[in-house]
Order: C-alpha cells, then structure tokens, then sequence
C-alpha cells in the first residue's frame, strides 16, 4: 500500500510533511496554519490518512491531501 501526498510523492514513516492549507481541528479551538511542520508522521491502516503529533496535539490524524513532503 503507497501513501501519497497532495503532489504525488509517496510517503513512508518518520517523514516530515508540510500544510498546504489552513486546517481547524475538530474539538478545540486550535486552528494549524498552513506551512506549518510536521515532524515523525505514522502511517495508518487508511493510505488518506496519517497519524502525527503537532504542537501539544497527540494522536491528530491528517488527510494526505492537506500534505506535502517537506
């Protein structure tokens, strides 16, 4: 199974990404600014999906079309 990002580029654990748009996370009043980093995703069983820390958020799951390898 591959996992791409939103330019096609296949992504694997550890990687780091970068947001292309301005996200809301659902149950906070957290917004994640686009261009921000993400450091150490983790794959999950869905390839849409990737799991990663951001700030103080834990276990944030990212789609993979707000992503670009960085």
């Amino acid at each position: 199974m591959e996992v791409k990002d939103s330019n096609g580029a296949i992504l694997e654990d550890g990687d780091n990404v970068t947001l292309i748009k301005d996200l809301k996370v659902k149950g906070t009043s957290t917004t994640l600014k686009r261009g921000t980093l993400v450091k150490g995703i983790r794959l999950t069983d869905d390839p849409d999906e990737v799991e990663c820390r951001v700030e103080k958020l834990k276990g944030l799951v990212l789609r993979t079309e707000f992503l670009k390898k960085a």
